[in-house]
């Protein structure tokens, strides 16, 4: 069946390492303007509003008490998902195809600078078994590398080659942070953070936003003036277990099953048939592990923007990842734009070690 799911426009808010001169709030609404500016439609209009937002990241708590608003859900049918940014698409969409809504928004923010991030995830353990572990997502990424490594043989100047060109795609993305290109000897010699994971082998975090704009097939076909940016033709999201076992980490059951679910909805028998897949790779060996996972090895069209090698604003990197699939299949990707890209998939990861993922597929819009 047909997800009838459209983006009709998108906004993201220039990254950088810290934004110091704008409030969240700030930033929120003018990313959300932005978004609703691209549409042509005006916050009126709007029927559904959806907050991806984490209160740990905010820094308060209950934050959409002062982030609703400038997200434009003031007096609208206003809801919130906390566990990623991508999340927020799928929540948007299935409000959508419920009948009872038919223009929202979903937006979503981070201040990486503003909170201790891996602070805050040890915080995320069973404070009797793991938390006196220490784990945070840099022991707990560095679990993941060790297990991939080893079901797949993986060798690291794979990993250190796949960080390398995931800059150097990074560098030509107008929408990103332009960081500089290290060199694979820069990146084998940085110190190590947890072996064998490597301070150079991890994505930057940054500051950024991201909103878009998204509407039914009946709300297109009424206004006949709407030129949507892409439809919506697939979907899939899942969690895997919480304890940090060798098949958890290796297994990739979440991963593979959002993969699946998502192709199948949008009819398609395999990678080879997207043109574009923006992966969320935190680190080089995420790359390296999903492109496994998912099919992808030597895809011409492997995360044209660098992912969050060109921005990260950490809790957002997913639904970013989405909104640039959704620019190369409307032709507005800029410098990384990929010839004739039709169909692009947007992947988002949250949780320890990748434990939930959400895969998006876009389809360009004839006419």
């Amino acid at each position: 069946m047909s997800m009838d799911v459209y983006v009709i426009g998108l906004a993201l808010h220039p990254p950088a390492k810290r934004i110091i001169d704008k409030r969240l709030e700030e930033m929120v609404y003018e990313t959300t303007r932005a978004a609703l500016d691209d549409a042509g439609v005006s916050r009126g209009e709007l029927d559904s509003v959806v907050l991806a937002s984490s209160d740990e990241f905010d820094g308060r708590s209950i934050s959409s008490m002062l982030l609703a608003m400038p997200a434009g859900a003031y007096l609208k049918d206003e809801i919130k998902v906390a566990d990623d940014g991508a999340m927020g698409l799928c929540l948007s969409a299935a409000r959508i195809r419920s009948g009872d809504f038919h223009l929202g928004v979903v937006a979503s923010w981070c201040k990486s600078s503003k909170t201790d991030v891996e602070g805050f995830m040890r915080q995320k353990c069973d404070p009797f078994f793991t938390r006196p572990l220490g784990l945070n997502s840099t022991v707990t990424d560095a679990l993941f590398a060790q297990a991939i490594t080893e079901r797949w043989g993986i060798e690291l100047r794979e990993v250190n080659e796949r960080v390398v060109a995931a800059y150097q795609r990074a560098s030509r993305n107008p929408r990103g942070m332009n960081h500089p290109v290290p060199t694979q000897s820069e990146v084998s010699d940085s110190p190590y953070e947890s072996t064998p994971l490597r301070q150079a082998h991890r994505a930057p975090m940054t500051d950024g936003a991201v909103s878009l704009v998204m509407a039914s097939g009946a709300w297109v076909d009424r206004h006949r003036d709407c030129r949507p940016m892409a439809r919506l033709a697939g979907v899939g999201w899942a969690t895997d277990g919480y304890q940090l076992g060798r098949e958890r980490l290796s297994g990739m059951h979440s991963a593979r099953i959002a993969w699946n679910m998502a192709m199948e909805q949008a009819g398609l028998a395999s990678a080879a048939e997207a043109d574009v897949v923006e992966i969320e790779s935190q680190t080089g060996f995420h790359e390296a592990a999903y492109v496994r996972a998912f099919g992808l090895d030597d895809h011409p069209g492997l995360s044209p923007s660098g992912g969050p090698f060109a921005q990260n604003p950490y809790f957002c990197s997913g639904l970013i990842n989405m909104a640039e699939a959704v620019l190369q299949v409307s032709g507005r990707a800029g410098r990384v734009q990929h010839e004739r890209a039709r169909r692009g998939v947007g992947h988002g990861c949250h949780g320890f070690a990748q434990q939930g993922n959400i895969v998006a597929v876009f389809e360009s819009v004839e006419g």
